[in-house]
């Protein structure tokens, strides 16, 4: 939540990857239903991450999909269930933020399979 509450856009994302394995490890053992696939979306953004030009696009539809996910568990949780959703709410904001700035109408008009001919 520090790290969100500071701007997303502050962190580092070798510092952000550091974070996502912690979040990895602490999720490891949890066996809620909706654990696995947060384990999973973990995973592929702490690699877009860890990578030397991380795919913007990517990192926000993972942060996204990470936060809806995380609100959804959250009442499944034994504790800290607030903080889960807070935590979701913020990490679903933080993917649409950026994601909606700008529609590429030019590539949207033409995909790359139309152009492979």
């Amino acid at each position: 939540m520090n790290a969100i509450n500071r701007g997303l856009d502050e962190t580092k994302p070798t510092k952000g990857a550091d974070m996502v394995e912690d979040w990895e490890a602490a999720l490891a053992d949890v066996e809620i239903p909706g654990s696995k696939g947060i384990l999973r979306d973990l995973g592929a953004l702490r690699k877009q991450l860890e990578k030397d030009a991380p795919d913007a696009d990517r990192v926000h539809a993972l942060l996204h999909r990470l936060g809806v996910a995380t609100t959804k568990i959250a009442d499944k949780a034994d504790k800290s269930q607030d903080k889960l959703k807070a935590l979701g709410e913020a990490l679903r904001e933080a993917g649409e933020e950026e994601a909606e700035e700008e529609e590429d109408t030019e590539a949207a008009a033409e995909p790359k399979r139309a152009r492979k001919k």
